[in-house]
């Protein structure tokens, strides 16, 4: 998927002559701590809710004063991996898309992200999760997939991550089925060690919301 895949057809852009105030309305309303400024069609920065306060804008126009307006975007044709990247690199709560002509054409939300995540991870269609611990040097994808087809299943998403310092690789499998015990036990016999394993729904559940926590830390907002 591509950034202009995700643009908002919701979130508006301020003008130099818009108040602060109305950037701040504007930011509660959609939940959000930053808005472009655009004039025409040229993108001139991001303005964010600190920014306002900090300045004192609330009551004047936007113009009225020189603001040191960072200018991060990416491009319609950029991928939505790219644009985590820009989000998390940066703490942004909207990232601007423009055009080969450098012209805006408007920004991807948190909110956006986070259904792109929650897709691409399968986390809507039912199933099981296990949760395996290995070395990195042991990680083989095939091998894995081997292993849950072996058992007339499928893996629906791959999640790995990888604690700081550490040679480990945590891997989370999302399986299109419920019952993970014959899986379960062929990792074991594959010397596989089983970190974890989420059958009930309330585990599920719970484990969505570890992984939700854990996108959101990754991003820094």
């Amino acid at each position: 998927m591509l950034a202009k895949d995700l643009i908002s057809d919701v979130i508006p852009s301020l003008r130099t002559s818009d108040s602060g105030q109305k950037a701040l309305y504007w930011m509660d309303i959609f939940r959000i701590s930053h808005l472009p400024i655009v004039n025409n069609e040229d993108f001139l920065g991001l303005i964010s809710d600190k920014d306002i306060y900090d300045h004192n804008l609330a009551e004047e126009p936007i113009g009225n004063h020189r603001l040191s307006l960072f200018s991060p975007f990416v491009t319609m044709d950029q991928h939505i991996y790219e644009v985590i990247e820009l989000a998390s690199e940066l703490q942004l709560s909207v990232i601007p898309v423009l055009d080969d002509e450098n012209k805006y054409q408007g920004v991807i939300t948190l909110t956006d992200l986070l259904h792109f995540f929650a897709d691409v991870s399968a986390l809507k269609q039912p199933g099981g999760i296990i949760v395996l611990e290995l070395n990195a040097n042991d990680y083989s994808l095939s091998e894995i997939a081997q292993i849950v087809e072996g058992n007339n299943a499928r893996v629906l998403s791959v999640y790995i991550t990888s604690p700081a310092n550490s040679t480990k690789l945590e891997v989370t499998l999302k399986i299109n089925h419920k019952d993970l015990t014959s899986i379960v036990q062929t990792f074991i016999r594959y010397n596989y060690i089983i970190k974890a394993s989420f059958m009930d729904e309330n585990d599920l559940n719970s484990l969505y919301e570890n992984r939700y926590d854990l996108f959101m830390k990754y991003l820094s907002i």
